[in-house]
């Protein structure tokens, strides 16, 4: 146990290494708003490099859980790297301040209306400028703050990309205008919510609506999650939810899992490459995250294009390799394993001889390349 606890705490230390406060001088406010702001380990080393944003209410309490869920994701590479925005609201208790609603119109009033104000018209400009940061943007919250959020939804085009509502205490006509907003929605879209058994009915009812609508709404553009936690209270569901929702809006970020084989590429009759190809191009249109296509995913769809004899889409296979590892021999490896495969033998050992002059990448190297240099010349003066 002692061994769980050193490795979750290198972990929190290695991927969130550079913890620090500002406070913003809010306009909109009239006062200075504290903030925390958790940038990766690897922000200094990457100058070039752009990262999603997670905006937190209630950051005062949401940070930490939420950086050790984030950290353990990376640690895994089931998460991308990312940066942490907390918004302090519980020094005199400004969250109720900060969420106050006309409960007639169901809209922010007086002091919501400046805190939604600062958000989107200066928290958010205010960190895209100082920081190096992807368009794809997060938010979270809890209770009220979960449900001050939702605010963002209705405007024309949504502030934030995915949406964390951890038991919202719902505005009125929040259950009935979220989905109408959702069969609006045109772009892909993350939407997580949850809800404790131990919630008050006060809490759990218009959830249950809300979760009822959405799934109404079924928009294919809309990625939606509920979750209601069994054996929770209000506020130990949060820690259950975390992950969950990190989990769900980076579905397609994570590796290749028996789960996403089973499920989605082996019911496939053919396009296998055309999948791997189209997963790295979600992270990178959709989350704004780009990285080259791991060598791991690209063997399990390598492996199910050799187990299929689908041998002409190892030629994509070969440009998938060469757009993201140029220099590397995995391109000419693929297309002198196509043409093995569909017998010709002499253009096969002349693709493998071009990627002995390459860099060795995975389990790929010269020695092996000299190897199939020579089965193929081997076939080719015997004519098979």
């Amino acid at each position: 146990m002692k061994k769980v606890y050193l490795l979750l705490a290198l972990i929190s230390i290695s991927v969130f290494s550079q913890k620090k406060f500002d406070n913003i001088k809010s306009v909109k406010l009239g006062e200075e708003r504290r903030i925390t702001i958790g940038l990766p380990a690897s922000y200094e080393a990457n100058p070039e490099k752009k990262y999603p944003v997670l905006y937190l209410l209630d950051g005062d309490y949401l940070f930490d859980p939420f950086s050790g869920a984030i950290s353990y994701g990376v640690y895994w590479d089931d998460l991308p790297e990312m940066i942490i925005i907390g918004v302090h609201q519980n020094k005199d208790g400004e969250r109720y301040d900060d969420a106050t609603i006309d409960q007639n119109n169901g809209l922010p009033f007086e002091k919501g209306a400046q805190f939604f104000e600062f958000i989107g018209a200066e928290l958010v400009p205010y960190i895209e400028k100082k920081y190096r940061t992807t368009p794809f943007r997060i938010i979270a919250g809890h209770d009220i703050t979960a449900s001050f959020i939702n605010f963002y939804l209705y405007k024309e085009t949504p502030l934030f990309n995915a949406y964390i509502c951890l038991s919202p205490e719902l505005a009125p006509k929040m259950e009935v205008r979220i989905p109408e907003k959702f069969t609006k929605i045109k772009e892909p879209f993350f939407y997580y919510l949850s809800a404790a058994d131990g919630d008050i009915k006060k809490i759990k009812e218009p959830i249950e609506k809300l979760d009822s609508n959405i799934k109404i709404a079924n928009n294919p553009l809309v990625n939606y999650k509920y979750d209601l936690f069994k054996g929770t209270t209000h506020y130990t569901e949060v820690l259950h939810s975390i992950p969950n929702a990190l989990y769900h809006i980076f579905e397609a970020y994570k590796p290749i899992n028996s789960a996403e084989y089973n499920d989605k590429i082996a019911v496939l009759q053919t396009g296998y490459a055309d999948y791997l190809e189209a997963k790295y191009a979600t992270m990178s249109k959709v989350m704004g995250v780009q990285i080259p296509v791991r060598m791991s995913d690209f063997k399990v769809i390598e492996n199910i294009i050799l187990k299929n004899k689908a041998y002409d889409e190892l030629g994509k296979m070969a440009e998938i390799g060469n757009v993201n590892y140029p220099k590397a021999m995995l391109g000419e490896y693929e297309l002198g394993l196509m043409y093995e495969k569909m017998g010709d033998a002499k253009r096969a050992s002349k693709k493998y001889q071009n990627a002995s002059q390459m860099e060795p990448i995975g389990d790929l190297n010269k020695d092996m390349m000299y190897e199939k240099m020579d089965q193929m010349n081997a076939l080719a003066k015997t004519g098979k």
